[in-house]
């Protein structure tokens, strides 16, 4: 089966457990700290397999300059974002809610930005797809307990959502010739200064308890989300428009929906199933040809 097939659909299941690794690892490190980490061991990694493959690396300071800033919007500023919010009383469900208007924001930018055309039937699977997300996360919310939300978790997501959204437009526009494995590098050494620079000015204290459960938790991050997932990604955002990429965000709600059932217990009720549904529907408005 080629990859162009199955691509889509496995970044939406890699995805989708980036908020259950949070839920995992964030009680034993602070926000900044546990991401800043996490990139050094990814770039590493990474730079090891570039090694054995002898893959390319960016050449050129323009090209590595770009890199580097789309490493900053989409790790540093989406995650640094989402792991703020949720370490500042924001449920994930919610913080979920919110970055899912990526997809009708980015379809919106594109249009201006990279000339691409974003069809009626488009708009309107855009739109069916944020209201599926809704359904998913407000039943969850409902059937949760109301926690305390500082003011800072709202300004954090909402930087995370217009992170992930110039991010994905900057690589479309700038830098979708690197080197994959390379310049995937080149983002996470970015990331990891910027959050480095965050950790600091944020005050973290830097320490982490390193009990199995954060070791296990940081190990699917690093391996799972941080080189699977976002070698898929840049291999979609280079193969298909910016407005079909954003499109499959919409799926990673209800998949962790699915996966907090099968892992937690947590009841998927009818509205939530509906939801669900939309949600699949409105991708596949999204991405038809």
């Amino acid at each position: 089966m080629r990859l162009a097939t199955i691509a889509p659909l496995l970044f939406v299941l890699l995805w989708s457990t980036g908020f259950v690794g949070a839920k995992f690892g964030l009680p034993y490190a602070e926000p900044f700290t546990f991401l800043w980490v996490r990139m050094l061991i990814v770039a590493g990694l990474l730079s090891a397999l570039a090694g054995v493959l002898r893959s390319a690396w960016p050449s050129g300071w323009a090209l590595n300059l770009h890199i580097g800033v789309s490493g900053l919007l989409l790790h540093a500023g989406y995650l640094g974002g989402v792991f703020f919010a949720i370490s500042r009383g924001m449920p994930a469900g919610l913080a979920a809610l919110i970055v899912g208007l990526q997809p009708i924001l980015t379809a919106l930018l594109a249009q201006p930005l990279l000339r691409e055309r974003v069809s009626a039937v488009q708009w309107a699977g855009l739109l069916l797809g944020f209201g599926g997300v809704g359904l998913v996360v407000g039943e969850k919310a409902l059937g949760a307990r109301v926690l305390p939300i500082e003011p800072s978790a709202f300004v954090a997501i909402i930087l995370a959502l217009l992170s992930t959204t110039l991010g994905t437009l900057y690589q479309k526009r700038f830098a979708v010739q690197m080197p994959l494995i390379g310049g995937t590098v080149v983002q996470y050494v970015a990331a990891a200064a910027g959050l480095f620079v965050l950790s600091l000015l944020f005050r973290e204290t830097m320490q982490i308890q390193w009990t199995p459960q954060f070791i296990l938790a940081m190990a699917w991050l690093v391996l799972v989300l941080s080189v699977g997932a976002i070698l898929l990604l840049m291999y979609l955002i280079r193969h298909n428009s910016a407005s079909r990429v954003a499109s499959l965000f919409y799926l990673v709600p209800p998949a962790t929906a699915l996966e907090a059932y099968v892992l937690f217990g947590e009841r998927l009720g009818g509205l939530a199933l509906l939801g669900m549904g939309l949600a699949a529907l409105g991708v596949a408005l999204v991405v038809r040809r």
